[in-house]
């Protein structure tokens, strides 16, 4: 993935993030950083998120990585928040 790509994916992450937060939610991003050691989003209880900011989402694709991550990390239900570019 190219450093555009990773920057907008980042990106996403925090503004998902803030809203969850301006919502109430403990929400805490991940970070940029990890290579896929931490979820991207974390915090909310029995809930792993996905979140993907693309024009064209292929959600199978999307909710398949979900489904994989929280099984990885053990964090709950596997979700997908989308929004486009």
């Amino acid at each position: 993935m190219g450093a555009k790509s990773q920057r907008k994916g980042a990106s996403g992450e925090q503004e998902l993030t803030r809203l969850l937060r301006a919502a109430g939610f403990p929400a805490v991003w991940g970070g940029n950083r990890t290579f896929g050691a931490v979820p991207d989003i974390s915090g909310l209880g029995g809930v792993h998120i996905e979140c993907k900011r693309v024009e064209h989402l292929n959600l199978g694709n999307a909710l398949a990585q979900s489904e994989r991550d929280a099984h990885r990390f053990r964090d709950g239900l596997p979700v997908v928040i989308h929004r486009r570019d």
